[in-house]
Formats: structure tokens, sequence, C-alpha cells
């Protein structure tokens, strides 16, 4: 069964799949090739995401990381992430229908989507790293979960989630308040300890960090830090859910592109003259840094993260491969059951098998094959999902400017 296969799906849209793998240094590749033949591309008008500046917010001193290092390169690095995604605005309704990558963003909402609804369950505490302007709330809110910590290293990014969350939005109107009490904290999650500072609050059911993981690549201090706070933060049995870019498949890109530059209309990936020869050793797989830009969403630097080294270091954290899998074998996979094929038509992606028979256009699927879902589960035995009246955590059901915490010395 493909995905033209699933009920008022747009017929159009085809799912191919061939599949042999080659071996390439410390990369696997998967020479799977799906296509969507249907190519409607919308016209629309280019805008600029606006900046704005920031109030003053309650800062927390950090005596959890290390605030008393100096400004490094990696942490620089951190930082022009951080104002990138911090300089982004929310949009209206209207704004978003006219990206030209709508179609991609709604299929990536049905992935997140697939996932939560997959390992979340009533009742779930949830601590969302790299949490940005809250896109995930009301799928966590549909999971009934019962408390929400989001965190994020941009300060735009939190405060817009905050507002999200509030319901005082302009872009929510009519949405009903979200029914779990939450907490937003701006830090860098890749650099700050955080099982002490979030202790009361621990454990958690689920930790979640969608499209932002390759972020804690840049070196392997980042990356050790980000999956040793997930390891002591969620209880054992606890599930670690994510989206991040296929280490694999940006490789075999680059390899078969005449430079050191590929993509199409709607995104373009850059590597630098160091890798001319395309080559990358086993023993270094951090720090391999190529700039992304994808239209209407990023454009800032990012990391290759070869999943096999992923794999192994979350290992070293007491964290178990479930689950990995590239989008369009996700996509592939899930589509096939009924409750996610009607999720994917309310959602658009694919059109609603109605009025509306627009779809992901050929070169935003090709953008959704650069990415990859992951599921890894926290060792030791299982305990009770469902917290004991615990009253102890900070969680608030309306979130102040004031209630923002930021801990200093982190981004």
């Amino acid at each position: 069964m493909t995905i033209s296969d699933c009920g008022k799906i747009d017929p159009t849209l085809r799912s191919a799949s061939s599949c042999h793998c080659k071996s390439f240094g410390f990369l696997h590749l998967d020479d799977s090739d799906c296509f969507v033949r249907r190519n409607m591309k919308r016209s629309y008008d280019g805008y600029a995401s606006a900046s704005y500046a920031s109030p003053q917010l309650k800062r927390t001193s950090n005596s959890y990381g290390d605030s008393s290092c100096p400004e490094d390169d990696s942490t620089r690095k951190a930082r022009k992430v951080a104002d990138h995604y911090s300089a982004r605005s929310n949009q209206t309704l209207e704004e978003r229908e006219a990206s030209p990558i709508i179609h991609l963003k709604k299929l990536n909402n049905w992935i997140k989507s697939v996932l939560i609804q997959r390992y979340a369950r009533r009742g779930d505490a949830v601590l969302d790293l790299a949490c940005g302007k809250g896109g995930d709330l009301i799928k966590w809110d549909k999971a009934q979960i019962g408390y929400y910590v989001g965190i994020d290293i941009a300060e735009g990014s939190i405060r817009d989630c905050r507002t999200r969350y509030n319901g005082d939005a302009d872009q929510q109107p009519r949405r009903k308040k979200f029914s779990f009490p939450a907490r937003l904290i701006c830090a860098d999650c890749y650099e700050t300890s955080l099982n002490e500072y979030l202790s009361d609050d621990a454990p958690f059911d689920i930790c979640s960090c969608q499209f932002a993981m390759h972020y804690s690549w840049s070196t392997e201090a980042r990356a050790r830090r980000a999956l040793a706070n997930v390891s002591a933060l969620l209880r054992p049995g606890g599930y670690f859910i994510g989206t991040m870019p296929d280490a694999n498949v940006i490789i075999k890109k680059l390899r078969e592109a005449e430079g050191l530059t590929f993509g199409n209309s709607v995104y373009w990936i850059s590597f630098d003259e160091e890798y001319a020869l395309k080559k990358f050793k086993s023993s270094s797989p951090f720090g391999i840094q190529y700039k992304f830009h994808l239209e209407d969403a990023v454009d800032c630097p990012e990391w290759i993260v070869p999943f096999n080294h992923f794999k192994s270091l979350a290992e070293e954290y007491d964290l178990k491969l479930v689950s990995v899998k590239n989008s369009h074998a996700f996509v592939d996979e899930f589509l096939k059951m009924p409750e996610f094929a009607e999720l994917m038509r309310r959602l658009g992606a694919l059109g609603d098998g109605n009025l509306d028979r627009s779809t992901l256009s050929q070169d935003e699927w090709d953008v959704a094959y650069l990415y990859l879902t992951f599921v890894l589960q926290k060792g030791g035995e299982s305990t009770a999902r469902n917290r004991k009246n615990n009253n102890l955590h900070k969680g608030k059901m309306y979130i102040s400017e004031e209630d923002i915490e930021i801990l200093d010395g982190n981004i």
C-alpha cells in the first residue's frame, strides 16, 4: 500500500521506493527515492520576518551550567542560531497559508503529531527541548498530557511560546485554554546541566526535541550535555522522541552534486571548501558544519549528525534506540493506518480530498527526504507513567512575562 491507496488523500501523490544501500565511510546511505508526481506550486509574495525589541525579563543566576567559562566558538554559533529564530515573528494564518512551503510545514506537523500520539499518554509530564514558539502545544493538549516544560535558547521564541500558551495571540483568537500547567525556560539546553534546576519537575515521561537535535552536534561536549540532560530527566522506561536531518541523505546529495552546494527552488545546502574532497573521518563525527537555507523557515548554520554515532553516544547515557526512519519511510508506513490517514486529510498536507486539491510540490517532498524521525527509550525498570499527585512542580495555567525563567551564562 502506498500513499495513493489511502482513502481520500490526493490520488496523484505517489510513493515509489526502491532500496539498495552503499557505505561511505562512517555514513550508511539509503538510496530510497520516493517522489511526488503532482507538482502544484503556489504563487506567493515574499515577505521578511520581523524582529522587535524585547522587554527586560527576569533573569536567574545560573549555578547549574558552566557560566564562568568564556564564550567560545560553539557558544557564538549557538547565539547566532538563537538570534535567527528570535528574529522570526509569529505568523498570522493568512501569512502561514501563503508560505511557499506550507504543505511541507503541514507534513512536518503530521509527522510530529503521529510521534506524539504514538508515545504520549494521558497525564504524562513532558519536557520539550528547543520548544521554539510552542508550535506543538496543541498536539500535546490533544494527547491530554498533565504537565509541560518548554526550554529554548531564543528569548523571542520563548516569549512567542508564552503568548501562544496563554491564548491571547491574534493568531489564535478562538482557541480554548490549554488543559495542562506549563513552565517556560530560556536556556541553552546543550550547554546547561538541567537535572538539578528541574529536580522538582522530574522525572518526565517524555522528552521531545523536534528539528533541533543537530544544533547540539557542533562539539562533542554539547552533544553529550544534550543527551545527559535527557537521560537524567527521563523516568526509566520514558521515551525520547524527535526529528533531525538525515546525515545519510545529505552526504549522499553532497557527493552527487558537482560542487559543494545543492538544493532546489525552496532550499539549498552549502559546505565550506574544507570539505572539497567530500570525505569525512569516522574519528571526527562532531563539528561538520554546513549552511542551510529553507524558504520561510531556516537560514543558519547546522551540523551533520552521523546516526550511528548518535545511537552509540545515546547508549552511553542509557538511551536505547527503539526506531529510526527517514521521513519518506515514516509517511509511507503510517499513512497506511486509517487514523493517521484521516489526520493527514485534516491537516491538509496532501489536500483535503475534497475542494482543496493542492498538495506537496516535488521540491517540498525532496526537502522532507532530508529528515528522519527517532525514538529512544530510557533503560531501567519501567515506572508508572502517570504522576502521583505531585504538586511540587512550578507550572502555571497562565504565564506572565515575569514567569519566564532565563538562565544567564548559556547563550
